[in-house]
């Protein structure tokens, strides 16, 4: 039996859920990681069942700060034992390769249900398999994510990643290596290309209080004075609501100034780099050259500082930023001048009324509608209580002139549910439709597969800072009777179609243009047999191996030799907006979903992987062509480190999801289509993610041996874009017939780093309210 006795002065963390010997390793591989700076927690696992002796082993080689316990988590008993309610978090580890994900998830949800019962103010962190039963938590009456619960929904994430790949090839493994920790080692026996990869790899994100020389500066300033004179990549702000709502992170946001005090993310190499943005004073470092020389100076604006928060790096104790909030609403609940709603400030707004908000979340006019107005009864119209309409959205706008073409947070396209009958389409039709610049997504599923949640994928790619001509067609190649039980989540999302048929069969993959995608996914839902898990990807590897052996005759040129037939130019679609797509399967863009790390060695058949090489060492990975969600599992201890990192990393991903998105979709009736309002229509101003050539347009001329921070500095001042990172030809310099099209991903390049005619640069781009000459919004290829 036994109980835990933690040291005076030192925290602890309880870990349960699924221990194992290969759960446990990865994750203290990472939560133990050296480049953490001051990782003194004690991790107390607890478990149903006795370690077995590789796991046993393992514990004790970690004697000093881990220890294990046998017992239940449902038990009042073994949570005093492990003394939960002084525990600094509760972290549940979800199984990801269960056969049932809904039984799994039922099971860590009554773990949590457990500690709350215990222990109410216990912080909680849990890892979910499927994105429905998020629900379930927000029914836990002391679940909050305000007070650091957080829960790393893996479909959510895996997906989303996914799509975000699709608008930029490679981003997924760029975002992957910046919440894992990672050292790096080059070495002159590697080649060019990995050095260049690896340096990015080990960069991470990380979170500092801006000096005081940054307060009045707008974002681009910021961020221009970072990089080009501390070295650091600042990719976003805390911002605090005026109303004195929750603070959000804003991402690369455009023209507001900052004011003192502002918190920073981060890309860098080390906590102690970053440091240099809350040491930065004008007054003394403006003329210093040298970044490492940028220290602690003696000035007194810097020294009678208070309220600093010192260096939360995302590998840092847990963000202090988010303690100095709970406690200035703490002090003005105490105040009573200010009206205060199930515990959290009410905003008012500045006509002294209470504003249109709900225990600080801001209200939908789908959630508003559902609430009485408060008119005086005096007021009414003939006397008749108006129940329905929220006031301020009443006269806001006139219904018959509006049609609803966003979901009721403004956030996602949206259209009138369909049905799936409306959207399939057999092989013929296929081919007789435009599709070009399209996403294929190849789908694997017996009919009674568990869902994956295939909105995650397709939401991020339907976010509303897109423009609708913008969108990429979705199709889906798979088994209709499987994606019938997913199409709830999906009938109200524009341009998808379904072509029932098998992702193997070429033909299939001929209909649907699978050589004029700008990405094709190769996904799988189907249950992973016990028997050999390593066969768990077959299917996933025949589909990429198929794909890269088909090859394609150039359309085009074919069609302007038979320039009479006009039977011809109807089955291949409008030529007019086609560009020449590649000749061999080798050269689609593709990206595969392992569930087994190992299975990446047979992806690609001209590299020379080890097959114990680790996932993000591997050539696929580098090349962004192969995700694993084995790459999440670090994201549980970025989450207790530093709470903003997985808000930072969701809105990035999934396209804007909001907590007041979550409580519609968990009424489970789908996405809503709201009116537009000035206020929805300004969520649309976001930034997002894309890619741009240096091949063409406006910046080719960066292309010709600049300096990657010539680049940087242009595109932000020009064009209010931040560049994050390169893709890069393997091969850029060989021009055989023998070299690959493969790129790679290089993150947060030197910024003497020279740059290529042929390079493809990763930005953050600001929304285009109206599409100037020359549109940043295409992806290049």
């Amino acid at each position: 039996m036994g109980w835990f006795t933690s040291q005076k002065g030192r925290r602890h963390i309880v870990v349960c859920g699924h221990i194992t010997y290969e759960s446990v390793s990865h994750f203290l591989k990472d939560f133990l990681h050296e480049d953490r700076e001051d990782v003194d927690v004690e991790v107390v696992f607890l478990h149903r069942t006795p370690p077995g002796l590789e796991l046993e082993g393992l514990i004790k080689r970690h004697f000093t700060t881990v220890t294990f316990f046998q017992g239940s988590i449902m038990n009042t008993v073994d949570l005093q034992r492990v003394k939960v309610h002084e525990a600094d978090a509760c972290l549940v580890l979800a199984n990801k390769y269960c056969p049932d994900p809904d039984a799994e998830d039922a099971a860590n949800i009554m773990r949590v249900i457990s500690m709350k019962n215990y222990c109410e103010e216990s912080r909680i962190i849990i890892q979910l398999m499927q994105y429905h039963n998020k629900a379930y938590l927000l029914n836990i009456p002391s679940w909050d994510w305000k007070q650091g619960d957080d829960v790393i929904c893996l479909a959510e994430l895996k997906l989303g990643f996914i799509a975000q790949s699709c608008l930029a090839p490679g981003f997924s493994t760029m975002m992957a290596n910046l919440f894992a920790m990672r050292s790096f080692i080059t070495s002159p026996d590697m080649a060019a290309w990995q050095n260049d990869y690896l340096q990015g790899t080990g960069c991470e994100m990380y979170t500092e209080t801006l000096s005081p020389s940054f307060s009045g500066m707008t974002f681009s300033q910021a961020s221009e004075l970072c990089f080009v004179k501390l070295k650091l990549l600042l990719l976003a702000i805390e911002v605090k609501p005026i109303d004195g709502g929750d603070t959000k992170i804003s991402i690369n946001p455009q023209s507001s100034k900052m004011p003192a005090n502002t918190v920073g993310f981060f890309i860098a190499q080390s906590a102690e780099e970053v440091k240099r943005a809350w040491f930065y004073c004008k007054a003394c470092h403006e003329d210093v050259k040298d970044e490492n020389l940028i220290k602690k100076c003696k000035c007194k604006h810097l020294a009678n500082k208070t309220g600093a928060t010192p260096a939360t790096p995302f590998s840092a104790a847990l963000s202090k930023p988010l303690l100095n909030i709970k406690n200035s609403v703490m002090a003005k609940e105490e105040n009573g001048s200010k009206p205060v709603m199930n515990g959290r400030l009410v905003p008012i707004g500045p006509n002294g009324l209470v504003d249109e908000t709900y225990g600080g979340y801001h209200i939908s006019y789908e959630v508003k509608k559902l609430m009485p107005t408060n008119k005086p009864a005096d007021q009414q119209k003939n006397g008749k209580m108006e129940v329905g309409i929220a006031d301020d959205q009443a006269k806001d706008f006139d219904f018959a002139k509006t049609e609803m073409k966003y979901d009721s947070t403004g956030m996602f396209h949206w259209t009138p549910a369909r049905s799936i009958e409306d959207c399939i389409l057999d092989r013929n039709q296929a081919a007789m439709t435009v599709l070009n610049g399209h996403v294929v997504v190849c789908l694997f599923a017996d009919p009674d597969s568990p869902l994956i949640g295939l909105r995650n994928l397709v939401m991020p790619l339907r976010a509303s800072n897109f423009h609708y001509h913008e969108l990429k067609h979705v199709v889906i190649v798979g088994a209709v009777d499987y994606l019938r039980r997913e199409w709830k989540t999906l009938q109200n999302l524009p341009k998808i179609s379904v072509l029932n048929g098998s992702p193997l069969s070429r033909a299939d993959l001929r209909a649907v243009n699978v050589n004029l995608c700008d990405m094709c996914v190769i996904l799988s839902a189907k249950v992973p047999s016990n028997d050999d898990p390593t066969l768990a990807d077959k299917e996933a590897i025949l589909a990429s191996l198929n794909i890269k052996a088909m090859t394609f005759g150039d359309i085009i040129t074919n069609i302007e030799s038979m320039g009479d037939s006009k039977d011809a130019l109807n089955n291949m679609g409008d030529t007019t907006v086609k560009r020449p797509g590649p000749i061999y399967g080798t050269n689609v863009p593709m990206i595969t979903e392992l569930v087994n790390d190992s299975n990446v060695q047979f992806l690609d058949q001209d590299d020379d992987d080890d097959p114990d090489t680790e996932l993000y060492l591997t050539q696929p990975f580098a090349c962004g062509t192969a995700f694993a969600v084995s790459v999440l599992d670090s994201l549980m201890s970025t989450t207790y480190f530093n709470q903003n990192a997985l808000t930072l990393i969701r809105s990035l991903i999934t396209g804007g999801a909001t907590p007041e998105l979550e409580i519609i979709l968990a009424e489970g009736a789908g996405l809503r289509g709201g009116y537009s309002t000035p206020d929805t229509l300004s969520h649309r101003d976001r930034c997002r993610v894309g890619q741009i050539s240096l091949s063409d347009g406006p910046l080719a001329t960066f292309g010709e041996g600049r300096k990657y921070q010539d680049l940087f500095v242009a595109s932000l001042r020009n064009y209010g874009m931040l560049c994050i990172g390169l893709y890069r030809l393997r091969d850029a310099a060989l021009t055989t017939v023998d070299a690959t099209s493969k790129r790679y991903v290089i993150t947060n390049p030197p910024f003497d780093f020279g740059l290529l005619p042929t390079d493809q640069v990763y930005v953050l781009l600001p929304f285009e309210r109206k599409q100037s000459r020359f549109s940043f919004s295409e992806t290049e290829v």
